[in-house]
């Protein structure tokens, strides 16, 4: 009987001091589950160069050349994470019968790809990674990340808690995801909703191997906002709601006016004039972000670009020898 075809993708970008680390471990792991006769003895490891200013892409290319388990794709320019995954995914998706999406930076146990292969071997098409516990965050990090999923799900997106984009996905589920056409691709809301039998494997993060974190706070944020504003309109709701309800105290503060010059208070009130015009100007200000970034979204979908673009594929040429 045939073993199911395993890709590993994993994203690059300036990876250059973890890399052979990172080599070492997916290579033992794709061994081990070749041993068991888990997976095809071909099965590869695709590393995706997003665009890299190091030596990321030369060490891939070395790999490639002496490592039959390593497999590489150049793209032409940073595409930011996302689209480095997606390009992996869809160079994965013709030969591959499942595939585990994982970072460079070692921080995800590449030892649970074992059981994500054996939840696969069960009938699951989705095998999310999830981390047990958060010790290796600071405490913000950890914080704003809880205080995220728990916003998300009430505005109706749902998310695996403690789930990055560390899981596996059978082919039909991979083929479904790759219908999504979006420019502005959310993986990890996406997957939630392809509807296929899926199952967790829980495990512990670890400290990041070597280099530094390409997730600084900046980015994180642009992020969340791309999740929120990518799977929900709730924010637009939230402003027609304020808008009632100012429109309402407008209302109020209205007829207060009224009285009071009916009772011949009309000593002008600098301070509530102020604060009304703070108040009113920051809704105004909010309301405006938070519609031009639907907008650009709108702008950039319409516009239809190519979410990458592919320089160099070096898995393609190896699957063809």
């Amino acid at each position: 009987m045939k073993k199911p075809f395993l890709s590993i993708v994993v994203p690059c970008y300036n990876e250059e001091e973890v890399l052979n680390e990172t080599t070492k471990q997916l290579t033992e792991v794709l061994m081990t589950l070749t041993e068991r006769k888990l997976i095809d003895p071909e099965s590869k490891v695709i590393y995706v160069d997003d665009g890299s200013k190091d030596a990321t892409w030369q060490l891939i290319s070395e790999k490639t050349a002496e490592n039959p388990y390593i497999s590489g794709v150049k793209l032409s320019r940073n595409f930011g994470h996302q689209g480095a995954l997606l390009a992996g995914l869809n160079a994965a998706y013709e030969k591959s019968d499942c595939v585990v999406s994982i970072d460079a930076d070692l921080q995800d146990d590449v030892n649970a790809i074992i059981p994500f292969v054996e939840k696969f071997h069960e009938g699951f098409d989705v095998v999310y990674g999830v981390r047990g516990k958060r010790d290796t965050d600071t405490f913000f990090k950890r914080n704003t990340a809880l205080g995220f999923y728990r916003f998300m799900d009430k505005i109706g997106v749902k998310l695996v808690p403690n789930h990055a984009d560390f899981r596996l996905l059978s082919k039909r589920a991979l083929k479904e995801f790759l219908n999504y056409k979006e420019e502005n691709m959310f993986i990890r809301g996406i997957v939630p909703l392809l509807g296929f039998p899926s199952t967790k494997v829980y495990y512990d993060r670890n400290e990041r191997f070597a280099g530094e974190s390409k997730y600084p706070l900046k980015k994180m944020i642009s992020f969340a906002i791309d999740g929120i504003t990518s799977f929900s309109i709730v924010p637009i709701r939230m402003l027609f709601s304020l808008g009632v309800i100012m429109f309402c105290i407008g209302i109020g503060i209205g007829v207060y006016a009224l009285i009071q010059k009916f009772i011949g208070h009309v000593e002008s009130g600098w301070t509530s004039l102020m604060i009304s015009l703070w108040i009113v100007g920051g809704i105004q200000l909010l309301a405006i972000g938070i519609l031009g970034e639907y907008v650009g979204k709108i702008f950039k979908e319409v516009k239809g670009r190519p979410r990458y673009t592919i320089e160099e594929n070096l898995f393609e040429e190896k699957m063809a020898e």
